[in-house]
């Protein structure tokens, strides 16, 4: 107990204290300082003046030690959450039950987290409830079913395994047998039916004729000798609508998709595995915000640059007509379709178009500015960050104040923000963190940062139910109708519509983005810093590509002038086009604390470490990976660990040579055996490329052009 002076001294009401070790277990432990409700002493049943000024003078303490488990093996790991002390560490359940299948399957959690049961009863013999049981038994049981009920709730596709559904039998089988008729034996039942019955209307589904699934998408695509890539098509194309036609339905189709998204799906080991051969199936709700962010950027391409025979006014038109439903977007707090939107017209397909921009008046051109600074890479994104939290922090209106059907004409409800912020968050906190520490210990640590993530999904997703959209069908039609370029089809169509040239000064100018290793620093630090001295000359070409997993950049030209913007989002694709740059996820970094490699602060060079990303040059397009690289790698060992990440086969690695992307279309080569950390430019971005050697190759340092 402490006593102090309350008005002259202020206590932290929780203190870092160091770690301890218990049974292969590493706690954290902390000090907490509470108040106490304990009298003075001298006081009285009835009080006196006395004591009472006492009592206002001096403030009491109770100080307590709190442990939070840090790291553990995996039985010590699933026995916390039945023995663990919630008081003591709230965040440890929902943080195990949100991450677990990064580390384990379901089935296994429940092999160890679910006790041996009497066999079943006859048929037509009702399960008896656990009775007779020792009193430590009944409260472990107790335990048991209060998380299975937790899980249930909150993660229910956890147990989804058709067509027999494995796992949710086995806890529907232990409720009946532990809390027959509570709460949570009536969840799994009503779990159960829900998944069957989603079986059967996918059976519907597929039986319906192919007529009904609507126009194809590859019917409707422009063939390659068409220069201007267009095709005919019937009804009204989506600019037809209006402004907030278009943007209520991009919206209502967002929330529909931002809403199905599985948070675990979401998370960097799970979310990185995409790309490998066989994982088609793997993080289907996140493919799917990934096609309907393709589809609208591919909706604003197309409609730009696949009419035939627009003069540069016309065209104009259309620029301003997007940049006005972004514009209603921000107002709807849709921020996934504004940086869609944004990201097309800020392509360069689009963006090189001198003569149509010329052509756009002065109003929508400035909007367009500042909507552009919202996603701004040159503090971090840090103004999209800053209003995500102040619209998260606004609160909507209420549901029974809004009329069904319409939107509120005050605040709308929301946000929904753009998915690749969070799962640019959660990658890069799986490539800086390892899964496990010395011991074989699982690093729960990095768990509980990913969980804090998963969680801010899970409160949008809440906040999106509040949303009062109906579906426009004439507005939805013309969307699945709009005619799609390819990336490369947009490219050669803009140099139809104007030929190349050796500037775009009626081009707007928009700051030109940073690398993603500097947007990695700032979120792996605590600390506040900037990026001094930096000039243009510093940063990516306009062509770079965006982000790990994102496509590979438009063909590169000489067209976009010095400050063009990032580069071109094409259509094509659901599973890798989405640009992960983390733009909405929080006001602040992350906090990183284990013993790890020591990453680099934003606008400092560490002496230790930094993160690159390393893209590949094949037929499968440049996905860029992370990669942490320390002061003692040679460049042998990098190229084998980028190709162990883009999964081509290890012996190859003597087959390829590493390249740092130079801002100008510019490359350099890293000489054979030399370390990667001083061969770099210091001053260029992290980004990289393995390509196949050739014959005569030297392996001497080069500038050449890409």
């Amino acid at each position: 107990m402490e006593r102090t002076a309350g008005k002259e001294l202020a206590l932290a009401p929780l203190q870092d204290w160091g770690e301890e070790t218990e049974d292969g277990a590493v706690y954290s432990v902390s000090l907490r300082r509470q108040r106490s409700q304990r009298s003075s002493p001298g006081e009285g049943p009835g009080g006196s003046q006395a004591a009472t000024l006492a009592a206002d003078t001096f403030l009491h303490y109770r100080t307590s030690k709190v442990r939070a488990l840090r790291a553990a093996r995996l039985e010590r790991l699933v026995g916390e959450l039945v023995s663990g002390d919630p008081e003591q560490d709230p965040s440890f359940v929902p943080a195990f039950l949100a991450t677990h299948r990064a580390f384990v399957p379901t089935a296994r959690v429940l092999g160890f987290l679910l006790p041996p049961m009497p066999p079943p009863p006859p048929p037509g013999v009702a399960i008896r409830k656990a009775e007779g049981l020792d009193v430590s038994f009944n409260k472990n049981l107790r335990a048991v079913v209060s998380v299975l009920g937790s899980w249930l709730r909150d993660h229910p596709q956890d147990f989804r395994d058709p067509p027999a559904h494995p796992d949710l039998s086995s806890v529907r089988n232990f409720l009946g047998w532990a809390a027959p008729g509570g709460a949570e034996a009536q969840e799994a039942e009503k779990l159960l039916e829900d998944f069957l019955e989603e079986a059967e209307q996918e059976q519907e589904e597929e039986q319906l004729p192919a007529s009904w699934a609507g126009p194809s998408r590859a019917a409707q695509s422009p063939g390659p000798d068409s220069p201007e890539g267009c095709v005919e098509e019937e009804g009204p194309e989506l600019l037809d609508f209006s402004v907030d036609e278009v943007a209520e339905q991009l919206t209502l189709l967002d929330v529909e998709l931002f809403s199905r998204v599985r948070p675990c799906e979401c998370l960097g080991s799970v979310w990185s595995q995409r790309d490998r051969p066989g994982a088609a199936g793997v993080s289907p709700t996140v493919r799917a915000t990934v096609a309907q962010f393709n589809t609208v950027t591919g909706c604003v391409l197309g409609s730009v640059l696949g009419a035939p025979g627009l003069t540069a006014p016309q065209r104009a038109q259309r620029l301003e007509k997007w940049i006005r439903i972004a514009q209603r977007c921000r107002e709807l707090r849709n921020f996934s379709s504004l940086r869609a939107i944004l990201s097309a017209l800020q392509s360069n397909p689009i963006y090189r178009l001198k003569r149509s921009w010329g052509a756009v008046s002065r109003e929508p051109l400035s909007t367009f500015r500042k909507l552009s600074q919202i996603f701004s890479d040159e503090n971090n994104h840090l103004s999209s960050r800053e209003i995500l939290s102040q619209e998260e922090a606004t609160e909507g209106p209420h549901e029974e104040d809004t009329p069904p059907g319409s939107l509120p004409s005050k605040l709308p409800p929301g946000p929904v923000p753009y998915l690749g912020t969070f799962l640019t968050d959660l990658v890069m906190l799986d490539t800086a963190l390892p899964d496990m520490l010395e011991g074989e210990l699982i690093n729960f640590e990095k768990r509980r940062k990913e969980w804090e993530i998963l969680a801010r999904i899970q409160q949008l997703q809440k906040r999106c139910h509040s949303y009062r959209l109906s579906p426009h069908p004439p507005v939805l039609a013309a969307l699945r109708a709009q005619r799609q370029l390819s990336e490369e089809q947009s490219y050669r169509v803009s140099r139809v519509i104007e030929p190349p040239a050796a500037s775009c000064p009626s081009s707007p100018r928009i700051r030109r983005r940073i690398s993603l290793t500097k947007r990695l620093s700032a979120k792996l630090s605590r600390e506040k810093s900037s990026s001094p001295g930096e000039s243009p000359g510093d940063l990516p070409s306009p062509t770079s590509s965006l982000s790990p997993g994102s496509p590979p950049s438009s063909p590169r030209t000489k067209d976009p002038p010095p400050g063009s913007p990032p580069a071109s989002l094409g259509p094509q694709g659901p599973s890798t086009k989405l640009p992960l740059s983390p733009d909405l996820s929080g006001p602040r970094p992350l906090a990183l604390t284990l013993s790890s490699p020591r990453i680099p602060l934003l606008g400092q060079e560490s002496s230790e470490a930094r993160v690159i990303r390393v893209s590949i040059n094949n037929d499968h397009g440049n996905l860029y990976r992370s990669i942490l690289l320390t002061s003692q790698d040679k460049a042998p060992s990098v190229v084998l660990r980028a190709l162990q990440k883009h999964n081509v086969p290890q012996p190859w690695a003597h087959d390829y040579q590493l390249f740092q992307v130079l801002p100008g279309d510019r490359e350099l080569l890293i000489p054979d055996n030399a370390n990667v950390f001083y061969a770099m430019s210091p001053v260029a971005p992290r980004d990289f490329m393995l390509r196949r050697r050739k014959d005569g190759t030297r392996h001497t340092p080069s500038l050449s052009p890409t």
